[in-house]
């Protein structure tokens, strides 16, 4: 986790910011030295702190517009400011598409497409005003760049927010940078609904070349980066963070022989 204080006076708001992949990014953003918001529908199961500070909690279905853009517009008007809004909350149970009714599939595209759009536009009023402008940071999903079979609504969502930061980008420009963090497996308390026990976990965290999953402290350094002077010239970018992404199955399949036969035929094919 970085210890710099690059955003010493900033302010923040982590939506999702209490636990998991959100707990670890509010945690960066305080050990950067920002004053940070964890928004969420329930508190904390202990104080969220880092540096020797801690950051406040605010209740909030990001699913309700009008309460979101109150919020917002509460931390700026305390703070004196607003500069970044990292768009963390979301997710989806396990559910395909034949199953459950149409309301739940629209549920998981409210929380995870609809819920950030209308965030980032009550942000970018808020930050369009400012001096210094403001930047929005997009937590997205490899599930949006590949096959998602079990969770297609929520593929298809984060599909579309990383699309809508890149469009973003070039509306809000140069005032608002928008970015996303484009998120492989992440190890958080959560991880044994998604992968099992430890032996899943760890069978799982196998499949990744760099041959683990991400801590969430390490999405929160990725979070400082793109809000911090460092990345000024960056928007509209999609920063994977997936250890290396996602061993081809092609490879573990194919019975060629990579050492030896396949190096011979190569070989063979060339003098011919």
């Amino acid at each position: 986790m970085t210890d710099r204080q690059e955003l010493a006076g900033r302010v923040a708001v982590v939506t999702g910011g209490t636990r998991g992949v959100g707990a670890g990014i509010v945690r960066a953003l305080l050990g950067a030295g920002a004053e940070v918001v964890a928004a969420a529908r329930r508190p904390p199961a202990a104080p969220l702190e880092a540096a020797g500070r801690a950051a406040e909690f605010r209740a909030l279905d990001v699913r309700d517009p009008d309460a979101g853009a109150a919020l917002l517009a509460q931390v700026a008007a305390e703070h004196g400011r607003l500069d970044l809004l990292v768009n963390n909350a979301g997710g989806t149970p396990y559910l395909p598409l034949a199953e459950g009714s149409a309301a739940r599939h629209l549920r998981v595209l409210e929380l995870n497409l609809l819920a950030p759009l209308l965030l980032s536009r009550a942000a970018h009023a808020l930050m369009d005003r400012q001096p210094e402008g403001g930047g929005i940071v997009m937590i997205g999903s490899v599930s949006g760049q590949r096959p998602s079979p079990g969770s297609a609504a929520y593929g298809a969502a984060k599909a579309g927010l990383d699309q809508l930061a890149r469009s973003l980008a070039v509306e809000w420009a140069p005032r608002v940078r928008v970015n996303t963090l484009v998120l492989g497996m992440v190890r958080t308390e959560a991880s044994a609904l998604h992968y099992g026990d430890e032996e899943g976990i760890a069978a799982v965290a196998r499949t990744v070349p760099l041959g683990r999953l991400a801590r969430p402290e390490e999405v929160g350094d990725a979070c400082v980066f793109l809000a911090s002077p460092r990345a000024a010239y960056i928007s509209g970018a999609s920063l994977l963070l997936h250890g290396g992404g996602e061993r081809p199955a092609f490879l573990d399949a194919a019975n060629a022989d990579h050492d030896g036969n396949h190096a011979n035929n190569h070989a063979n094919e060339k003098e011919s």
